[in-house]
């Protein structure tokens, strides 16, 4: 039952998310340098050099951040230099992300270009500019080691 109830915790911040009418809006031919910080729904077209924190961002194709995302749900049409953390994440077609993305759920359309480190569905998502720590699983093991166990 657990499984169920998290995902309907996802489609609910979907729908959240869609309903949700679009309060902030960098036009195609602003640039702007600094952090920025948003509550509701904000849609980027122009350009972004700086981290941004904020509900639920759209980034339209003719958008670019270079810098941080940390968001309910982000969906990505443009070009991102910088990391990811959101609950939601899409990646629609013909989009540009390089960086490390964390996210509860993550959709890609076919043709989405996605450079990075990418960890889905964590317990509890934490910046992902923070370190991280090595488990004893994930550390590399040489043929040798292999053999000598």
């Amino acid at each position: 039952m657990a499984l169920f109830s998290k995902k309907d915790d996802f489609s609910k911040e979907s729908q959240q998310a869609e309903k949700e009418v679009i309060s902030s809006m960098i036009d195609a031919k602003m640039i702007i340098k600094g952090e920025l910080s948003f509550e509701g729904k904000a849609r980027i077209d122009g350009t972004v050099e700086g981290d941004i924190r904020g509900e639920h961002l759209i980034l339209s194709q003719t958008g670019k951040v270079i810098g941080n995302i940390q968001a309910i749900s982000f969906i990505c049409h443009g070009s991102l230099e910088g990391n990811i953390s959101a609950k939601l994440v899409t990646a629609c077609k013909q989009c540009e992300i390089h960086g490390c993305l964390e996210a509860g759920s993550l959709t890609v359309e076919p043709g989405a270009l996605l450079n990075g480190e990418i960890r889905v569905a964590t317990k509890d998502l934490r910046l992902v500019d923070k370190p991280v720590e090595k488990t004893s699983n994930d550390q590399d093991t040489t043929p040798q080691e292999q053999s000598a166990a």
